[in-house]
């Protein structure tokens, strides 16, 4: 297929980029005096570059008839918006009725008189008056006659002299000549074309109540009105009339007062013509640009294969590129694709000051002549081809936006230093079509009037649009589609409604930065140590602080701050402490540091600890994802408190990217935060311990049931524990070297601290157990202490168990035989048992009992029957280890007595301390000012 530039050539005027902008201006007064260029000036050429339209011919059959006396409208009014072709259809009907060559020279003519079943058209005369022209206070000359109104100035161009003679008095005095002086005149010249264009222009200059040489508002008011009314009664005359549409053009107030009085005037005896449609638009500056199209075979080939391609596309593309008229629109516009046509008649021409015509075939002219000059390929001229780079063809479309237009074209646009250049040169599937460029381009010719225009309803342009002003036979919709993604992640000032993947959504530049280029710029302030910091640490707290196997969940503490007691604590990982399988160290060495240190001091019960650490892959995201959340929330905040301001849709953008982004934290962060790092140890004679990770499985239930999940599969925390586990672990530990008995108690304390022992959920899983392996003698025996070498309250087989600090458990064997003993032996034989506590070597802390001869004058305590009412108990703390003994002693001791409610618990802790070299002033000052606000009813020094 050829490129457009080899089938149809522009005119040599716009090759050379030799125009000037005021020729498409029309200017019928020039014409009239023959100061016009050749284009407007010779009827043949302006009939060659001339689209007749429908409203045209209408309008110039009618005019055939009127003169011809054939009926037909005696007066017409033009009213279309600015750059509407209403001087360029007066000039039609100039050249027309002038008939200064043949019909047969002016292209269509005769095919238009033909249809009117007319022979010919007359000569007939005109009189044009131009509203600019004159000035209504100050008389112009015609030969030697003064000229002061523009009834003198129609009777001149109609007879001259003569004529002038039945209006003379009328132009001396400014007053109006009646119908009948007008309808006298304008039969002694028919057929005659009165030819009135910008007629506001000139009433509107009239003072208020004033009269000047030119007559008054008043005077020139009743003339209009008294020549619509005589040409009625003229057969063979006609009057056409050019009003404005919008009250815009009118200009000032007074000029829109003179419009309303026009219209009013004019709609007594009018027809109203609209001259052109958008479709029509197409031939017009086709013809005006264009020679005639050099091979007909060619242009179909291309107009057939973009239609094809639009219908392989399917759902991709607007819905009417479906349809088989689509085919003839891209036959009609040719070269230029229709839809550059179609924004600029639907989008442009609601901003105020951009004509119509003269507008489009203004902006065409430098864009065809840029085009030419780049060697421009593309089939067709498309919105995708705009060369917004070039200066001449961007200030003819930023001249009708507000300032700020260049910097958004320069920056995000097109030109050497724009993001989509860019782009296309990191991307070479981009590069190699121009997606990027021709993405913004198409965005911005369909989006920029929004940004001024009151009349757009829908801002922007849906990815449909966008692709159909880019996409050439050929090429894959997906290329552009794609750039378009990449293009709303990375321009400064392309904005988007809704989700970006959505079809519905639309896209538009604006001169104010997007709110995603505002979010990115300030992701970028945030600090990671603090803010990033904290916010994963607050979504951390909201997802897996509910963990129900732990009583306590610690995230981001420093080791100093997980407290060393009994309960089963998780901790988090701060995202420095990332863990991956092929690179662990830095996750490995947290665990080991919190588990050997709590702050200062050696960390005792480290088996109470597991850890939740990020995953490397994943923390990008994380922070990424993050710093989204934190940048929304900022502007969402900075918009409540007035420090930003937005519209009201980009204000329901930034409240919906907000929720969305801090719905999808907690998602990533539990993608992050996947594995979970047990301490372990084999052996009390490993020389350190090993950490295990688990990966948590980041789809389905909530963290906190993954996480119960995974140390139940993996037997991390015991919840439930089998007495025939618990007697494996006596033999393994306590019941060796001589020793048979073990405190159940010291047995629960060392797996608190022991990394090779099982980590149970609470004191209250060792009671169970205890408790179903004491109802038989397959597992141990139990006791509550020794008294002079005797079991105390030995039960074997049976009976209530209370876990206590005296509970022994006691190896089956060691149990059965003193059983045995205490049953054979004669009254008056004593039983002697002796209980040693010994320590496994590294390992945990054991009781052991020596079997000797029970005692029979020593009851079990469930024999007596007298019960105790009051405890004494003293205990000489070591100052190294006070903070966790009277933990211990509260947990242990503390808590037992107060759990009877009827029980009177009263503690009294006394503290002394020598000093041989006598005290600091600092130790003495600290201790006295602690001990006052702690309340010690006695702190004296000696």
């Amino acid at each position: 297929m050829k490129p457009w530039r080899e089938v149809a050539v522009p005119h040599q005027d716009v090759l050379e980029g030799t125009f000037q902008q005021s020729e498409f201006a029309a200017d019928i007064t020039a014409v009239n005096t023959g100061k016009a260029s050749r284009e407007y000036q010779d009827a043949g050429a302006f009939f060659d570059r001339t689209f007749i339209t429908e409203g045209m011919a209408l309008l110039l059959t009618q005019v055939a008839q009127r003169l011809a006396g054939k009926g037909g409208e005696p007066v017409v009014q033009l009213q279309t918006a600015f750059g509407g072709g209403k001087t360029h259809t007066m000039l039609a009907v100039y050249h027309l009725a002038t008939r200064k060559c043949a019909l047969s020279d002016l292209a269509g003519i005769s095919a238009l008189v033909d249809r009117a079943g007319m022979m010919d058209v007359p000569q007939a005369r005109i009189a044009v008056l131009d509203g600019t022209a004159h000035a209504p206070g100050q008389p112009w000359k015609r030969g030697s006659q003064t000229i002061k109104t523009l009834w003198g100035e129609i009777a001149w161009q109609l007879g001259g002299a003569e004529a002038f003679a039945l209006v003379a008095e009328a132009d001396a005095t400014g007053t109006s000549p009646g119908k009948d002086v007008l309808r006298d005149l304008l039969e002694r010249h028919a057929p005659c074309v009165v030819l009135i264009d910008e007629l506001v222009a000139y009433i509107r200059q009239f003072p208020e109540s004033h009269a000047i040489s030119g007559g008054s508002y008043d005077s020139n008011l009743s003339f209009v009105q008294a020549l619509t009314e005589a040409v009625k009664l003229v057969p063979r005359a006609i009057v056409l009339a050019s009003l404005p549409e919008s009250d815009l053009e009118a200009g000032s107030q007074r000029g829109v007062a003179a419009l309303r009085a026009l219209e009013k005037t004019f709609g007594r005896v009018q027809a109203l013509w609209k001259p052109v449609a958008t479709e029509e638009a197409f031939e017009i500056v086709r013809r005006r640009l264009f020679e005639p199209v050099r091979d007909e075979k060619a242009r179909e080939a291309v107009c057939r294969a973009f239609a094809d391609a639009y219908i392989a596309e399917g759902v991709k593309l607007p819905a009417d590129t479906q349809e088989r008229h689509y085919y003839d629109r891209l036959l009609h516009a040719y070269p230029i694709h229709p839809e550059v046509f179609d924004r600029l008649y639907d989008d442009w021409t609601t901003i105020d000051g951009f004509q119509r015509t003269r507008g489009v075939l203004k902006l065409m002219a430098k864009v065809i002549f840029r085009l030419w000059k780049d060697d421009n390929k593309d089939l067709l001229i498309m919105p995708g081809s705009l060369p917004l780079h070039d200066g001449g063809s961007r200030n003819e479309l930023t001249y009708y936006l507000p300032a700020g237009w260049d910097a958004v074209i320069e920056r995000d646009i097109d030109g050497d230093r724009a993001e989509t250049t860019a782009l296309e040169n990191k991307e070479p599937r981009f590069g190699q079509v121009g997606a990027a460029r021709r993405i913004a381009r198409t965005v911005f010719l369909g989006s920029a009037p929004s940004s001024v225009a009151s009349k757009v309803a829908v801002r922007g342009l849906d990815r449909a649009h966008i692709i159909l002003g880019c996409l050439q036979p050929g090429q894959a919709a997906s290329v552009y589609a794609d750039a378009l993604g990449r293009l709303a992640d990375r321009l400064h000032y392309l904005n988007a409604s809704g989700d970006k993947a959505q079809d519905s959504t639309r896209f538009w530049f604006d001169t104010r930065a997007n709110l995603r280029r505002e979010m990115e710029d300030r992701k970028r302030r945030f600090d990671d140590r603090t803010e990033v910091r904290g916010k994963i640490a607050e979504v951390l707290k909201k997802t897996v602080g509910n963990a129900p196997s732990f009583d306590g969940v610690h995230v981001f503490i420093p080791h100093g701050d997980v407290p060393d007691d009994t309960a089963l604590r998780l901790i988090v990982l701060p995202p420095e402490t990332w863990y991956a399988r092929e690179e662990h160290r830095l996750a490995f060495e947290a665990v080991l540091e919190i588990i050997g240190k709590n702050g200062a001091k050696p960390r005792y019960r480290s088996n109470r600890l597991i850890f939740l650490a990020p995953d490397h892959g994943a923390m990008s995201r994380l922070s990424d994802a993050t710093r989204v959340a934190l940048a929304w929330g900022s502007i969402v905040e900075d918009v409540k408190e007035g420090r930003l301001n937005i519209d009201l849709l980009q204000k329901n953008q930034a409240e919906k990217e907000l929720k969305s982004a801090e719905d999808a934290l907690p998602r990533v962060v539990r993608e992050c935060y996947k594995w979970l790092l047990c301490p372990m140890q084999d052996a009390p004679t490993d020389p350190k311990p090993g950490i295990e990770a688990f990966a948590l499985n980041t789809t389905g239930g909530s963290v906190g049931s993954e996480i119960e999940r995974v140390c139940a599969d993996n037997e991390l925390i015991i919840s439930i524990w089998s007495p025939i586990h618990l007697r494996a672990k006596l033999k393994e530990f306590y019941w060796k070297d001589g020793q048979n008995a073990a405190n159940a108690a010291g047995f629960f304390e060392d797996t608190l601290r022991y990394l090779y022992m099982p980590r149970l959920k609470s004191r209250h899983v060792l009671a169970q157990a205890i408790r179903a392996g004491a109802a038989s003698k397959d597992f141990f025996g139990t006791a509550y202490g020794e008294t002079d070498g005797k079991f105390e309250g030995l039960a074997f087989g049976g009976g209530d168990v209370v876990f206590d600090d005296t509970l022994l458990l006691i190896e089956p064997q060691a149990a059965q035989a003193y059983e045995n003993a205490s049953r054979a032996a004669p009254a008056s034989i004593a039983s002697t048992v002796t209980i040693s506590p010994s320590r496994v070597a590294e390992g945990p802390s054991v009781y052991a009992a020596a079997s000797g001869n029970p005692s029979p004058t020593s009851p079990p305590p469930s024999s007596i029957s007298a019960k105790p009412k009051t405890f004494y108990g003293s205990v000489e703390v070591p100052p190294a280890t006070a903070k966790m003994r009277l933990v211990q002693i509260a947990e242990e001791i503390v808590s037992v007595l107060t759990s009877d409610p009827n029980a009177t618990v009263r503690l009294v802790v006394e503290i002394s301390a020598e000093f041989p070299d006598g005290v600091g002033d600092g130790v003495r000052r600290a201790v006295s000012e602690n001990a006052r606000s702690l309340g010690l009813k006695s702190a004296d020094w000696e």
